[in-house]
């Protein structure tokens, strides 16, 4: 336990919707070792196979060949796993995974847990809370009660085409949908018509052009026939990518930009709200939303300190997994 290469080892894991992050730590005190990063490890968007190499992938840049005989515990913690039951999908689809990609490495820990994204977010908290609640706004959003480190409740989170109201899904869709609505008249001028549409790579000469005049309703339409099948040709979820955008706009002053953050924030904290949450109860929040630069940061915090409540923080789930797998030891 004194050398570095003799020493137990630990692996936390947060396999979000956008990637996958491993971290190698010190069994003993949790200090960082190594780090690796792969594709999406969503359980229950990420066919089986595809979740394992991802995995294989980011476990073994974080942990190198001569130390994976040294690792003890391994948790997981995956968006779209639940431990609420035993049978539960998204837990067996990660497990099985998990369970793959360590096999593929050589790595025979005596523990291997698998927990939701949530919980593991959770944990990573100063302090390692056991209570509390916890907000995820990333790629989606969900809100969930943990009770002695596990979620005993959720609120939202129900993916991209049922829910995740608020989260970077939300918004890209919101970026187009706008634009969409400037075009067809039912909707307030916007740079996201122009900006969405360049990062769709339309032609230049159907984006609209500030203080070019009135938009002709021959522009309008095909604005619309270009936009519409370079939006349906990739997968739903990829309209994430357009969030940025919504920041980008409402930073220039774009009032329609301006407005979908809003929402997002009202959105967000609905779904704590459906919680119930207690004056001063901590809750702890991680996303790329939601961080000292996220967009919907301040607007979420003004809401939320009219109800007694703040935020605490984290950057990712990957320190609070690594909690998470010391405490099987």
């Amino acid at each position: 336990m004194n050398s570095d290469l003799n020493q137990d080892l630990v692996v936390g894991l947060d396999a979000g919707g956008t990637r996958t992050r491993a971290v190698l730590a010190a069994a003993d005190d949790g200090r960082p070792l190594g780090e690796g990063t792969a594709g999406p490890g969503n359980a229950l968007t990420v066919p089986v196979p595809q979740l394992s190499e991802h995995l294989a992938e980011a476990v073994g840049r974080a942990v190198p060949e001569p130390r994976r005989g040294r690792v003890v515990a391994v948790a997981g913690g995956f968006a779209g796993a639940s431990r609420g039951a035993a049978d539960e999908p998204g837990r067996l689809r990660a497990r099985s995974a998990l369970t793959t990609a360590l096999e593929r490495l050589g790595i025979t820990a005596a523990s291997v847990e698998v927990y939701s994204d949530i919980e593991a977010a959770f944990a990573a908290a100063p302090g390692s809370p056991a209570d509390g609640l916890a907000l995820v706004a990333g790629t989606g959003a969900v809100a969930a009660r943990i009770s002695r480190r596990l979620c005993t409740a959720t609120a939202g989170g129900d993916g991209w085409l049922l829910g995740d109201d608020g989260s970077g899904f939300w918004l890209g869709r919101a970026a187009v949908r706008a634009a969409l609505r400037m075009a067809d008249g039912r909707g307030g001028e916007t740079v996201l018509a122009a900006s969405v549409g360049r990062a769709l790579g339309l032609p230049g000469d159907v984006l609209p052009r500030p203080g070019a005049g009135a938009w002709s309703r021959a522009g309008r339409e095909a604005y619309r026939r270009h936009l519409l099948p370079a939006v349906m040709a990739p997968p739903p979820v990829h309209l994430a990518r357009f969030a940025p955008l919504v920041t980008e706009a409402a930073r220039d002053g774009d009032a329609v930009a301006e407005e979908l953050l809003e929402e997002a924030a009202a959105h967000l904290a609905a779904t704590l709200l459906a919680l119930a949450p207690r004056p001063r109860e901590r809750i702890v929040a991680t996303g790329g939303l939601l961080g000292p630069d996220g967009p919907l940061t301040a607007p979420l915090t003004a809401r939320l300190r009219l109800l007694g409540l703040s935020l605490d923080w984290v950057a990712d789930g990957a320190r609070g997994a690594v909690g998470l797998a010391r405490l099987s030891i």
